[in-house]
């Protein structure tokens, strides 16, 4: 266990970082080129670089990255301040006040005994702030799709539009995939209708995504998951060919077989 700082020490830090800032930006050349445009794409990758650390459950790595990011947002903010935009202390402000505003079961009277009935103020409570005419208005167009399709759902779920029981949920389910048989059947080998297909499937995954939410499963964490544990053991099967003077264009499917199946019990 680190040795954690006190909440002296902790606003120390901060404003060395924020002094830190101010010099680079000052003196170096590629900090002072530097403009939000410029910076979005690093941000966005050094956001996925902290979703792999976490995936990882590595702590030394989480810090790491967790910097990278605050990094980002102290740039942002100085940004921000030369243009006369913004600064660290007005946003951090405004989000002090956006948290007030959200958790009236806090700071105000409203009373809020579960989760769910949070999600739904705060969901309320965003899309009178925002002035959305609807719903799924905050939902960023960017966002992959399978992510989208989560905030969708719950987005959905925090007015109340939602199914009762995750059995209906998983006949929702059921029902898809007779769909996408109906489009796609494996069994037959006739021409299917690729659009007509694809719109079946991409409502199949969007059922799943459905009762993976309401068993409280991530699914995007669970396929992430899935695909590290496929490249793990591929890569033992690469690496049991090489072994062996071979590469796997020179193996057989069973050849492969074989060590696969050993990964799988490691």
């Amino acid at each position: 266990m680190a040795n954690l700082s006190s909440r002296k020490e902790q606003l120390a830090a901060f404003d060395r970082l924020l002094t830190i800032m101010d010099e680079l930006r000052e003196q170096c050349p590629w900090d002072k080129k530097q403009t939000t445009e410029s910076l979005r794409h690093l941000t966005i990758e050094e956001t996925f670089e902290l979703s792999d650390a976490i995936l990882e459950g590595n702590p030394e790595e989480i810090k790491k990255e967790l910097g990278d990011l605050l990094l980002h947002l102290v740039f942002y903010a100085k940004i921000g301040s030369e243009e006369g935009n913004f600064d660290m202390a007005t946003l951090t402000n405004a989000l002090c006040e956006k948290l007030i505003r959200r958790h009236p079961h806090i700071y105000g009277d409203t009373e809020a005994k579960d989760e769910e009935t949070v999600k739904q103020n705060w969901e309320k409570i965003k899309l009178q702030e925002k002035g959305n005419k609807s719903v799924l208005g905050g939902v960023p167009k960017s966002l992959p799709a399978l992510i989208k399709a989560m905030r969708i759902q719950e987005k959905a779920r925090g007015v109340g539009f939602d199914w009762e029981e995750k059995h209906q949920v998983w006949e929702k389910v059921e029902e898809e995939m007779q769909e996408f048989k109906q489009e796609f059947n494996a069994a037959e080998n006739q021409e299917i209708d690729r659009e007509k297909a694809s719109a079946e499937f991409g409502d199949l995954l969007f059922s799943l995504i459905n009762y993976a939410r309401f068993i409280d499963i991530n699914p995007e964490e669970a396929l992430e998951r899935t695909n590290l544990k496929f490249i793990k053991r591929f890569q033992y099967l690469e690496n049991a060919a090489r072994a062996q003077g071979k590469s796997l264009g020179e193996m057989t499917l069973n050849e492969m077989d074989v060590y696969w199946n050993e990964a799988k019990k490691l």
